[in-house]
């Protein structure tokens, strides 16, 4: 079976690549490897760099899974909400590098991030949920809400609209574009930045500012269980 994502670490920077086929869909079993990962990361006081493929960061929940059961889909979610919320507390920084399309649940891993780096060309951003017979969950509207634009989040949540990566900048998404050249070595230089500033520092006002959106997604996992996903 082949390997769902690569971890390595490298001068105090975990780098997490997503490499699942050609959408970087995300199923239960690389939900838990990248937990694991997040796990070596964090024993390591390491600073983590999250991407995916060239192309694409991901296209979200592993579709087959989503579709087998309303109680498959249930769990999925909330795996990957459970995830979602992990990575909003993280005790180091989180960047994630935007390789190209991010889709639903890959567009949620850039809101739940401390920076996000995207790459320039004919790519999409946003949240699709709504498009696909999707009733947005809990989690997602809690998170989009807090993350995105106020002008910006009705559009993404309610209306499914899809963003460039250079609108995904105004609208809360992303937080600068590079051409694909630049996209890694600058995603290191970001990581090498951000190794300076103090870690318990970092992880405490992290948890004081993120305390009461992270409170909303605890009471909005519990929530999700017990709502349909489907309209």
């Amino acid at each position: 079976m082949p390997e769902l994502l690569r971890y390595s670490l490298n001068d105090g920077i975990a780098t997490i690549t997503l490499q699942n086929g050609k959408d970087n869909a995300l199923p239960s079993d690389l939900l838990k490897e990248l937990n694991h990962a997040l796990d070596q990361a964090e024993a390591a006081g390491a600073v983590v760099i999250l991407t995916g493929q060239t192309g694409i960061l991901s296209g979200g929940y592993d579709l087959k899974t989503m579709r087998s059961s309303p109680e498959n889909a249930t769990n999925l979610v909330a795996e990957g909400s459970t995830l979602t919320r992990r990575m909003l507390a993280h005790p180091q920084p989180i960047i994630v590098v935007c390789s190209g399309h991010a889709v639903a649940k890959g567009a949620f891993l850039l809101l739940a991030a401390d920076y996000r780096i995207g790459v320039e060309g004919a790519f999409t951003i946003g949240l699709n949920e709504v498009k696909i017979g999707m009733t947005m969950h809990h989690v997602g509207i809690a998170l989009a809400r807090n993350r995105l634009t106020p002008s910006a989040f009705e559009r993404a949540v309610i209306n499914a609209e899809m963003f460039t990566p250079q609108t995904a900048i105004a609208v809360g998404f992303l937080d600068e574009l590079v051409t694909a050249e630049e996209l890694l070595p600058r995603a290191e230089a970001v990581a090498k930045q951000l190794q300076t500033i103090n870690m318990r520092a970092h992880a405490a006002t992290k948890r004081k500012v993120r305390k009461d959106l992270l409170d909303t997604l605890d009471a909005a996992i519990a929530l999700d269980k017990l709502t349909p996903l489907t309209a």
